[in-house]
């Protein structure tokens, strides 16, 4: 028996939706189709432990191909069954759970599992017929899905750790204690105002980790300062959107660039940074900013609808990041963050990045 979560069998929708739908429509920044962005679908592959499975039509049907074997199904089967899957994917809560019904039916091509292969970036392959170029790309596509809990799009870990000197305070040991005992339900934000009503000034000194410093100065220079700034507003304001956030920054200017001619640097320095985390940089490895083969995502609408974004449309796709996404606290003690600390008479305070869709 096939078990899995609402994300797991998200994916199984969205494959069975796609070849229903024939086309894949394109979002915008606010999750809406683009009415005059739609793609026809010439074929769909995707890789599981068992093979490639590749999806194509002819007329009304869908011819699936595995190794040597091939079957022929009708689209409307297809379009039942996604139905059939959506209802029951709204009806189920948390955990992970089977349906039958589903399983029976993939398993009808000799698909067996819920998740594409994993040694594979993408989800799901689609080649679409471009009618702007004449041409036929293939496209990468990670799944992600409203039908669950929000996913994230970068993981914490002490690798996102921020570090900041607290200058200008001498604090005893006693003191030190006090302020770490702080344990309110806004606490990281309540040690901070504690260290600033001393008149502790915080100076952002460097990322714990030097590969992610150096993964975000390959991408610009200024991203280490620019996210510390980002961060820092986080954890001391009641701000928590990208959007916002960066709309706070961009009119303090802590870089103090020429803003004369209106030129959006913090929107666009952010906007490649969370492009280069959705298509493969992780903080813990050496980005050389080689995009791997994933290149977009299919976002699963909570009422079903499947939308893409991908690098092919870089605009839409930076949009719908910037947009849709929101700073988060993680677990302070396993990442360990958020208390002061002293280092060869130096006053240190850690905060952390992770980033979650809204």
């Amino acid at each position: 028996m096939i078990t899995g979560n609402k994300g797991e069998w998200s994916e199984i929708y969205t494959l069975l939706k796609v070849i229903a739908d024939k086309r894949l429509f394109a979002g915008d920044r606010h999750l809406n189709k683009i009415e005059n962005l739609i793609f026809p679908i010439i074929k769909v592959l995707r890789d599981e432990s068992n093979g490639t499975f590749e999806f194509s039509y002819n007329k009304d049907l869908v011819i699936v191909k595995n190794n040597d074997a091939e079957i022929r199904i009708g689209v409307n089967e297809f379009q039942k069954q996604a139905h059939f899957l959506l209802t029951k994917l709204k009806e189920k809560t948390n955990g992970t759970f089977s349906i039958p019904e589903i399983q029976s039916f993939i398993n009808s091509f000799n698909s067996q599992t819920l998740k594409a292969k994993s040694t594979v970036k993408s989800d799901i392959r689609i080649v679409i017929h471009d009618q702007r170029t004449g041409t036929n790309p293939e496209l990468g596509f990670s799944i992600k899905s409203q039908l669950g809990g929000a996913s994230t799009l970068l993981n914490a870990g002490k690798t996102t750790n921020f570090i900041y000197k607290v200058n200008k305070l001498n604090l005893t040991t006693k003191q030190v204690e006090c302020i770490n005992a702080i344990d309110t339900r806004s606490k990281i934000k309540d040690r901070i105002e504690e260290l600033q009503k001393l008149n502790g000034e915080f100076n952002f000194n460097k990322p714990e980790s030097s590969v992610f410093e150096n993964n975000l100065v390959l991408i610009d220079s200024a991203l280490p300062i620019i996210i510390s700034e980002i961060v820092f507003l986080f954890f001391t304001s009641n701000l928590s959107k990208t959007l916002d956030l960066v709309n706070e920054i961009s009119a303090k200017n802590p870089l103090s660039y020429n803003l004369e001619n209106n030129h959006p640097f913090y929107t666009y320095k952010i906007k490649r940074f969370l492009t280069d985390i959705a298509l493969g940089m992780m903080p813990s490895k050496v980005w050389t900013g080689e995009l791997d083969a994933t290149g977009g995502y299919l976002v699963v609408k909570d009422d079903g609808e499947i939308l893409c974004y991908h690098i092919y449309n870089r605009n839409e796709f930076e949009d719908y990041l910037f947009t849709n996404t929101k700073l988060e606290t993680a677990s302070s003690t396993r990442h360990e963050f958020g208390t002061v600390y002293e280092q060869d008479g130096q006053l240190y305070f850690k905060l952390n990045l992770q980033i979650r869709f809204l």
